[in-house]
């Protein structure tokens, strides 16, 4: 008997992280500081965490006691993520525990305001850009992903954002197993270039545009 393949733990060396991240690096200098709830200063400072936080979901971590050993252990992480000086648990949780709303809040308007400038003129032909997604993710660092037992109630929602004036432009709400591919009808126009995961494409639609374009 062939004993099945073991799928590897995904790790992330790409060259172009600094890149993806140059955006908002940027905008970090400008950002209001994360600010200490005792006497002692924070280790983790929120110029750590966005870098910290996507490399996480990246990385496919399940608790924040696996990312720090990856900070700790893993080239890419010490060298690209990991504050110069070491984290520990205990310093990481006290930064991370307010999660840094207001300073996210800052950052995300900041990169709404460059795509607005950037998008509109570089993909013009493309219509307004439509960003679709309404998948459940982790909203904490040590949250599983939400059940599907048939007793359980539970909901979902798609949210439509338009990267072309960095504005959310729509919602559509389903049950938690509900499909998701009939929201796009709803928070797509046409004229619009959309944006989206597997989740929502129609394949066999797509297959006959191909078709029909050759």
């Amino acid at each position: 008997m062939i004993p099945p393949l073991s799928v590897p733990k995904k790790t992330i060396s790409s060259a172009t992280f600094d890149d993806f991240m140059k955006p908002v690096h940027e905008i970090l200098p400008d950002t209001p500081p994360l600010e200490s709830k005792g006497d002692r200063p924070l280790k983790f400072t929120f110029e750590n965490e966005p870098d910290s936080l996507i490399y996480y979901h990246l990385s496919e971590n399940e608790s924040a006691r696996e990312l720090l050993q990856k900070l700790r252990e893993d080239d890419f992480a010490k060298e690209h993520i990991a504050p110069k000086s070491g984290i520990s648990l205990s310093s990481f949780s006290e930064a991370i525990n307010g999660r840094g709303a207001e300073q996210l809040q800052y950052v995300f308007q900041e990169l709404c305001l460059l795509s607005r400038g950037i998008i509109p003129r570089q993909y013009s032909d493309m219509g307004n850009i439509v960003l679709t997604d309404g998948s459940l993710t982790d909203a904490v660092l040590s949250m599983y992903r939400a059940d599907y037992r048939g007793n359980s109630r539970k909901a979902r929602g798609h949210f439509g954002f338009d990267l072309s004036h960095g504005i959310p432009s729509a919602v559509c709400l389903t049950a938690g197993k509900g499909a998701e591919r009939p929201c796009v009808s709803r928070i797509l126009s046409p004229g619009q270039t959309g944006v989206m995961d597997r989740g929502y494409n129609s394949t066999i639609k797509f297959l006959k545009f191909v078709k029909w374009k050759n």
